[in-house]
């Protein structure tokens, strides 16, 4: 009797987990991690990994390199092995941020399992510099088609793409033009709410926008608007009276159906709904000039996003901060994500000391006042940060210049902190760094040398490409190089090299932040972060 209980019971069991499982689109599987414990038990949504496929198919049809694996079957768990040699995923990094990797250097002939590494090592290093958080995946998980794994770094690669026009000053200058994508004349500006102040409009998440987006055109259909894309969205009225106001007929005709079936809008998936909101807004946001009793809104002060700026701010996100930072100055202003980078660096927070959100409505500021005031005293006193004529009230009121001054400490403690640890805990300098890279050109006989990181020989990018020859023997294919006309490099040779050294980097397996045009405009200190990166790879190396 006992026997035949114990087995009815685990019967009933497993009929219980595979319905619960079939009835919510979620698979479960164990362990799937090379550092979870046994037993561990991680899940993945069905829905979810259809409308990538959809999404990838669709996207990338027409690209040679991807024929082996394309189109994927949505229906099974050919998605997992699609990747594992890193072609896809590089391709959806340049989907999403056109021209990150330099498609020259990624392997797509004769690849072995090495050769397939070093796209997925490319693919991460990329992903990282474009703001996804990448810490805990490395090229083996990825190879091994760990579910769960695969799936969330697609879904921050897709997300980037989506939202990469869901700003304010970056689609304000498409007011002025017509997009054959657009039914109209795409102005966020036209959100504004009576009494708003644009500045706080600017401050808004791209989530937040497409909320204000969607149900703009609901209050236009004069039906009732939405908080968010789960609950909300469930019974699809939203979406008809969307839909009606941007297209005048029935959605299919848009050529907007990706992300989402019937079930993922009776069953609330808010990530599938908002891909497909962002989807549908990027094609047809049906939106007009804004204006203010008759006149056009001045929006000539509007400043875009500059290259400085969008390198820190992928760089925080990509070490995993909480909240996600869309804009850089706005939202550091209360001081929680430069804490957070503390830490990062090895300058222990004293969290007691931290007032976090909920943030009361009467004295709100004062508590995120209390935490930048907290922030530079660290940097001051901690981590002995060069702070003069910095204030936690510059921090909090998202001045430009000195949350920048900050935030490039924090970015070159963090790049030069594994050149300490490899380095027995030995404070790198700059000169230390200098010399280390002509010391390694020299002893591999490279020719080039520099004088410093301002040296303007590295506008041709030779000798970062030498140095990573140096680095890693075989890696570069010369005669994708430009030498030019007796060393002199037309500028589009130099971009060229550039792009090339950059891809490069990463391939071998340096995290850089930096792009492409810093080595042809010699900015130092983004040039000195990717030296200094490449250094750490070396070092690394040579202690294996």
């Amino acid at each position: 009797v006992q026997i035949y209980q114990e087995l009815k019971s685990k019967q009933f069991s497993e009929t219980f987990k595979k319905t619960i499982t079939r009835r919510d689109g979620i698979r479960s599987f164990g362990g799937t991690s090379g550092v979870s414990s046994e037993g561990t038990q991680h899940s993945y949504s069905d829905e979810e990994k259809v409308a990538f496929v959809n999404w990838i198919n669709k996207s990338l049809a027409k690209d040679p390199d991807c024929q082996h694996v394309l189109p994927i079957n949505p229906d099974n768990e050919s998605l997992f092995t699609s990747l594992r040699d890193g072609i896809l995923l590089c391709k959806m990094i340049n989907l999403s941020q056109p021209d990150t990797i330099d498609e020259r250097v990624i392997n797509t002939k004769k690849l072995t399992t090495f050769k397939m590494t070093e796209n997925l090592v490319l693919a991460l290093n990329s992903a990282s510099a474009i703001g996804c958080t990448v810490v805990n995946i490395d090229a083996h998980d990825l190879m091994a088609g760990k579910p769960h794994l695969v799936l969330g770094l697609l879904w921050q690669i897709i997300k980037v793409g989506l939202f990469a026009d869901i700003e304010i000053s970056r689609n304000e200058g498409q007011c002025t033009q017509t997009h054959a994508l657009f039914l109209g004349l795409n102005c966020l500006i036209c959100l504004l709410i009576d009494g708003e102040e644009l500045d706080h409009l600017m401050s808004l998440s791209p989530e937040e926008l497409l909320l204000r987006w969607v149900n703009y055109h609901l209050r236009n259909a004069g039906t009732d608007t939405i908080r968010n894309f789960s609950e909300d969205i469930k019974d699809s009225r939203a979406y008809f009276y969307l839909l009606d106001q941007i297209a005048s007929h029935e959605e299919p005709r848009l050529d907007c159906r990706q992300f989402v079936s019937p079930h993922d809008v009776t069953s609330g998936n808010s990530k599938l709904n908002l891909a497909f909101v962002a989807n549908l807004f990027n094609m047809h946001a049906g939106l007009q000039k804004a204006q203010i009793n008759g006149n056009d809104i001045d929006t000539a002060h509007i400043e875009g996003e500059s290259r400085e700026e969008k390198t820190f701010r992928n760089w925080i996100n990509s070490l995993g901060v909480n909240p996600y930072v869309n804009h850089l100055y706005c939202d550091l202003c209360d001081g929680l994500v430069i804490l957070q980078l503390y830490e990062k660096v090895n300058v222990p927070v004293n969290w007691k000391r931290v007032n976090n959100p909920p943030y009361p409505n009467l004295g709100a500021n004062m508590k995120k006042l209390e935490n930048c005031n907290y922030a530079v005293e660290l940097g001051r006193d901690v981590a002995h940060f060069s702070l003069v004529g910095i204030g936690g009230e510059n921090l909090n009121e998202g001045s430009p210049v000195h949350t920048l001054s900050l935030v490039w400490q924090l970015m070159r403690r963090y790049t030069v902190l594994v050149l300490s640890d490899l380095g027995d805990g030995e404070k790198v300098g700059d000169q230390i760094i200098l010399n280390w890279v002509n010391t390694t050109l020299s002893q591999k006989r490279k020719d080039t040398q520099i004088s410093s990181f301002k040296d303007k020989l590295i506008s041709t990018s030779l000798p970062v490409i030498d140095l990573i020859d140096a680095i890693a023997p075989g890696t570069v294919k010369w005669d994708m190089v430009n030498r030019g006309d007796r060393g002199v490099l037309k500028d589009a040779d130099k971009l060229d090299n550039a792009k090339y050294a950059v891809s490069l980097a990463r391939k071998i397996g340096a995290r850089v932040y930096a792009l492409p045009d810093d080595l042809v405009e010699v900015k130092p200190k983004m040039v000195l972060t990717l030296f200094a990166c490449l250094m750490g790879h070396g070092l690394k190396k040579v202690n294996r």
